[in-house]
This record gives C-alpha cells, structure tokens and sequence, in this order.
C-alpha cells in the first residue's frame, strides 16, 4: 500500500479538474487498489470496530466527472455511517500539495439541504469532534504521534475546511519518509479501534451535536409510514427514542416546566392527559396555557401536532412555549433516567408560518 501512496503523491502534483491520464491513473488507485489491499484485512478491521465483515464498507472517491483535490479512501460501517456525508469513519485524506496522506478517524461534513450537499457549520463539526474524543482519550493515550489538527493544503476545494475541522485524531504519513505496509495496517487497525469506540458511544448515547433531533427523525418516519413510502431521507443521522425513553423525557420537562412556574407563584395544574398543551396556570386573575417540549438536542427544532399550533393560535397572547433542551438521558440505567437540561421560556408564544416546516400534507383527493 505505500507504494500506491508513493505515486498518488507524484500524481496530486500534477492534479487537474480534468479527466486527464494521470487523473485517471489517481482514480484507479483510489478507488479500486488502495481499497483492494484494505478488503485483504477486512476480518481484522471489522473486530476491531466491532462490526460484521458484511456491514464493513471500503471505498475511495476522487470526484464525479470533475476530479477533486483531497481525494479519499475511507474504511465505515454500512449501517452506522452509509454515506460519507453522514456519521463517523476513519479515512485517508490525501493533500493537494501531493506532500503528505493522513489517516484520519473523522465524520461527515456535509449536510443534505434538500437540493444538494453545503458543508456544515464548523461550530457544528468541532462540537461532535469535542463530543469524541473523550470516548477515545484512553486510547489516545497510548501514543505519542497522533495531530488533533491536519493541513490539506486545499486551494479549490470548498470541502477541505470540513474534512480539516472535522478531524477528532489522526496519523502523519509525510512523502518520502513513508512506512512499510505492515505498519500501515497496524497503525489502520489502531484507528479502528477509536472508531468502535465512537460507534459503541452513539449507541448509548441519547443525542450526538449535529444529529437530526430524535423526535424530528420519529415525525418524519412516521410521516412516511402514513404515505406507505419504503424510506425517508432525514438530514442526518440521528438517534432514536423508544415510547418509555420518549415517557421518560416528557415527564422530566414538564417537572422542570412545573417547578419554574411555581417558583413565580403560578399555580399549575397538568392537562396534558386531556387538552392539546401541557400546563394550565393562574396567577392574581391572569390564565397562561403552556406546551412543554422536552429534547436530548440543542432545541433547535421540536415537533408540533396540527392540534397543537392551532390552539396555541387560539389561545395566545395567554400562551407559552416552554423548550427543555440538551437533557441527558441515561440509557444504561433500568429504565433509563432523565436529568439536567436548560430551560427556555417564550411568552406570548406566536407561531410564524415561516418557523413552521411541513412534515406532510392530508390533500383532499375529491373522490
């Protein structure tokens, strides 16, 4: 594998957008020996990510049509991070300069706007990677070589910021200095061992920054289930929520919302058994009826039911929409614990048209 890494230096050197013989010789490398000499180890790779070999994926990309600058080979999990756009990988990131390769465990940074791929907010990718490498610090401890930043020198390319912003750690192979193959494997085998840790933490983890709120994921499912659509495509990954964790949460954001209110000297009585919001209060002659919404997430988004906006609309401006945001949910607990979580507080609550994004549409068909 190091002299295919030897030639793909010689070649981004002479890197161009078109389809030229050298890039079509580049292509081949990346996608078809480099990842040919990856799949020879695929049993070894796939113990230690904690996968299957059949849900282990190998793949490199050097652009469609035009050719890219930071061509890549990537080694992911099909079921945890299918796209390159999407979830965690380890990848190896080639600088346009042609002077160095970095073995790089790394994420996706682009999201799907509904029209095409933008590159995420940096402030978004450095929170997932703040959120990972505490899962790996162990690991990480055990060597001494590994950069917390990459230079891929990119000119051209709008991606190369993300791919640079998105790395949680990785490993400097420099030209001319490159090591045997048998190191190579090595050092991709220790890198799959931080990538099973960042797949074992997703899935005890109730919420990853950047991730698709689980309850959008849950409306935009069930939405596509009522249209009997085999699939939906979400905006990214995202965790789901089981009907007690969904419980769970609810109750803890209406506790938090209840608490609030009474320390300003509402009494509050929950209706949410019975009315399309949460929390009726009085105070001195004044009525306030609030929705609660309790989320893992940042509260960026919540779910409204159409019973919801329309009464909240009926009854504002004595309406309130209380977001409980960024609560931890403990899922190795049994059952499983809510706790923390910021509270916000909007009051009068009036919901515009353009904050309303529609999950689906009952369209009268006149038969």
């Amino acid at each position: 594998m190091d002299d295919l890494f030897a030639e793909t230096f010689d070649l981004q050197r002479v890197w161009s957008a078109k389809n030229t013989l050298e890039m079509h010789r580049r292509g081949v490398i990346i996608r078809t020996e480099i990842p040919e000499r990856i799949r020879n180890h695929v049993e070894t790779i796939a113990a230690e990510t904690g996968t299957t070999v059949s849900d282990l994926g190998v793949e490199g990309r050097d652009g469609t049509g035009l050719k890219t600058e930071i061509p890549w080979v990537r080694v992911f999990s099909r079921s945890a991070a299918p796209r390159a756009t999407t979830g965690w990988y380890v990848v190896y990131l080639f600088s346009a300069s042609g002077d160095r390769v970095y073995l790089s465990l790394n994420q996706g940074t682009t999201t799907w706007t509904g029209k095409d791929f933008a590159p995420r907010k940096l402030t978004e990718i450095k929170a997932r990677v703040a959120w990972a490498r505490p899962l790996v610090a162990a690991l990480l401890a055990e060597r001494d070589d590994l950069h917390e930043s990459i230079e891929l020198g990119a000119l051209r390319s709008q991606l190369g910021p993300g791919y640079e912003a998105g790395n949680v750690t990785a490993i400097e192979y420099r030209r001319g200095s490159l090591p045997s193959e048998a190191t190579l494997i090595e050092d991709l085998l220790y890198m799959s061992r931080l990538l099973g840790e960042i797949y074992r933490g997703e899935q005890r983890a109730s919420y990853v920054p950047g991730d698709t709120p689980p309850e959008v994921i849950e409306a935009e499912e069930a939405s596509a289930k009522a249209a009997r659509r085999r699939k939906v495509r979400s905006k990214g990954q995202g965790i789901r929520l089981n009907a007690e964790e969904r419980r769970i949460l609810e109750q803890h954001s209406v506790n938090m919302a209840t608490k609030y209110f009474r320390d300003q000297g509402w009494s509050v009585k929950d209706v949410g058994a019975k009315e399309s919001y949460d929390l009726f209060l009085k105070r001195d002659g004044q009525r306030l009826h609030v929705e609660v919404k309790g989320t893992t997430s940042t509260g960026a988004q919540v779910v409204l039911t159409r019973p919801e906006v329309e009464t909240q609309r009926k009854l504002g401006p004595a309406n309130a929409l209380v977001v409980v945001h960024s609560i931890h949910l403990d899922r190795a607990s049994t059952p499983p614990v809510a706790s923390g979580g910021i509270l916000c507080c909007t009051s009068p609550w009036y919901i515009e048209e353009e904050d309303l994004t529609v999950v689906s549409y009952v369209y009268k068909t006149g038969l």
